[in-house]
């Protein structure tokens, strides 16, 4: 006897739980051939909220998590995207051998980042000479929480803005490609059963327009990465609405997310805080 497939519910990924959107809206996720995948949760500024609020409560504990900690996190959650590499392929859409090539990618990047952890403050900070008997010292430290929009590349350009994010201590909402986000929780799932504690990665899916300019604005977020804002009106608007609480703001970009990152993605998030203290004390 035949069957009909049961369909999987998408739905967001907020403080580790994956509630539905709050206004009860979908949309349909359709191939490149423009055949329907699934239906997919259409977050609302509500739910945006709620994302930047679990943002900030998770801060204070992975910003004071050891960056070895942080780095092991990391390299476990590239293990558990190997383990589902099948799914993952399939759920890009793009062609067997593409869609694996682009999984080992993306955890071949996870594991490249996962190893910066506990190095780019030794690169990134210094020890300073100074006039005088002390020791001063500059150390990078997280910005806070971060709102990521996204690029259109569905899993190896979402896991290059979000891991030099969380990797060096910050937490963040991630507004997941609009035409492709059935990859981006695909791996909230994996992010909610590995080690990463809930909260630390936020994804809503939904329309990019609509969200966007919200996160801009709200005053308990401190970075926007507008990466994968493809509207320059929306940008700009972004931007000015950004300058209000002085975020720190990563401009819209083409990225060749194949290329070797650089540590450019990693340094745009943090401060740098400068110690001074008396020799011999």
């Amino acid at each position: 006897m035949s069957r009909l497939s049961v369909r999987k519910t998408y739905k967001l990924y907020i403080g580790g739980a994956f509630p539905r959107s709050e206004s009860g809206r979908s949309y349909p996720v359709t191939s490149p051939k423009g055949d329907f995948l699934a239906n997919a949760s259409r977050a609302s500024r509500k739910d945006a909220r709620d994302a930047v609020v679990a943002a900030r409560k998770a801060f204070p504990g992975w910003s004071g998590a050891t960056a070895y900690n942080r780095g092991q996190i990391l390299y476990r959650v590239a293990e558990m995207l190997e383990g589902r590499r099948g799914q993952f392929a399939e759920e890009l859409g793009i062609g067997k051998k593409a869609a694996l090539e682009a999984v080992d990618a993306t955890v071949d990047r996870l594991v490249w980042y996962a190893g910066w952890s506990d190095k780019i403050a030794s690169v990134h900070g210094s020890a300073n000479p100074v006039a005088g008997p002390y020791f001063n010292l500059s150390s990078p430290e997280p910005t806070g929480v971060v709102a990521v929009i996204a690029p259109a590349d569905p899993l190896l350009g979402l896991i290059s803005v979000v891991a030099p994010v969380i990797v060096t201590g910050n937490t963040c909402v991630v507004v997941a490609s609009e035409p492709s986000p059935l990859a981006s929780i695909t791996l909230a799932e994996v992010l909610a059963t590995s080690d990463l504690p809930g909260g630390v990665v936020n994804v809503l899916t939904g329309r990019q327009a609509e969200l966007a300019p919200w996160l801009a604005g709200h005053m308990d977020v401190n970075g926007l990465d507008l990466t994968g804002v493809q509207d320059a009106d929306l940008a700009l608007g972004c931007e000015q609405a950004a300058a209000e609480n002085l975020k720190r703001v990563l401009r819209p970009s083409q990225d060749d997310w194949a290329a070797d990152p650089g540590l450019g993605r990693m340094t745009r998030f943090l401060e740098t805080k400068t110690v001074w203290h008396p020799v011999g004390v």
